[in-house]
């Protein structure tokens, strides 16, 4: 089980390591660049590469994006609390603690423990969290308008037009397929390297406050998801995967949220560094609990 839950990690652990040692050259990196590319074009591209051809039906769609809503609702509520903890601005932490790595990460942890009938219920978590990320992240992370930089989110479109293809079982042309298929191969690569340039210049205290962060943050989400997921009484495998996918570590894209707001972003590549380290150690144990 190791080998394989290293496999699904070691992508993130390279694409960050080249970032940071490209940084670590004396190589220019135009970031602003990047996270503009990535978020107008790129993510757009790979919520509708992932999401136009899932299969699930509209029943356990809306019930389980239901339960995981309820779980961002209270894990925001729990920022609050671990900014106290940890003596942080709560808006620095609230997107840290709301969204897990449940797209690169999450999903292919999934297919691997539940196959083709758990992946199902993994897109729906990942939808879940991609439009509270990609409506409520835009509106914290803009300094004017919120509104209107909410309005200007390719993202929330992207994920829009998923859910009515999701909804009516249609299929995009097998052209436009393709081509959302290219553009979206390059947004992961990026977000990571985007990632490791910004943990060249990371100090050893914000790696201390990282793994406080992850071991505080991680079984409260876990036990949050758990209690949700009783109340609403999800079947067996849609519970285990909710509470696995938002055990996840912190998003790739909360860093980039931090890095267009101007909100301590090397803080928080170090919260999804130090997560995503720590998960070679607690997604075996996590796995075992729920299999």
């Amino acid at each position: 089980m190791f080998a394989e839950l290293f496999a699904v990690m070691a992508p993130v652990i390279t694409g960050a390591g080249l970032g940071f040692f490209w940084i670590r050259r004396g190589f220019d990196y135009p970031v602003a660049f990047v996270t503009k590319l990535v978020f107008n074009i790129g993510t757009p591209a790979l919520v509708i590469a992932s999401l136009a051809g899932a299969e699930i039906d509209a029943s356990s769609f809306g019930r389980t994006m239901l339960a995981a809503a309820l779980v961002l609702c209270a894990m925001a509520a729990l920022a609050f609390v671990l900014a106290l903890v940890l003596r942080k601005d709560w808006r620095v932490l609230l997107a840290p603690t709301m969204y897990p790595n449940t797209g690169n990460m999450g999903l292919p942890v999934i297919l691997y423990a539940f196959g083709e009938a758990g992946f199902a219920f993994g897109i729906t978590v990942m939808v879940t969290v991609s439009l509270f990320q990609f409506t409520l992240g835009t509106m914290l992370a803009s300094r004017g308008n919120p509104l209107k930089s909410l309005v200007k989110t390719p993202t929330v479109y992207a994920i829009l037009i998923s859910i009515a293809l999701l909804f009516t079982d249609t299929e995009l042309p097998l052209w436009l397929q393709n081509s959302v298929d290219l553009i979206s191969g390059f947004t992961v690569p990026l977000m990571l390297i985007t990632l490791g340039v910004s943990l060249a210049s990371i100090q050893v205290r914000s790696l201390r406050s990282g793994i406080w962060f992850s071991l505080l943050r991680i079984p409260l989400a876990a036990g949050v998801a758990w209690g949700i997921g009783i109340w609403l009484d999800l079947p067996p495998m849609a519970l285990a995967i909710l509470v696995l996918q938002m055990s996840m570590p912190v998003a790739v894209f909360n860093y980039l949220f931090a890095q267009k707001s101007q909100r301590e972003p090397a803080y928080v590549a170090s919260l999804v560094f130090c997560s995503t380290l720590l998960s070679l150690i607690y997604l075996p144990v996590l796995l075992a609990l729920l299999l």
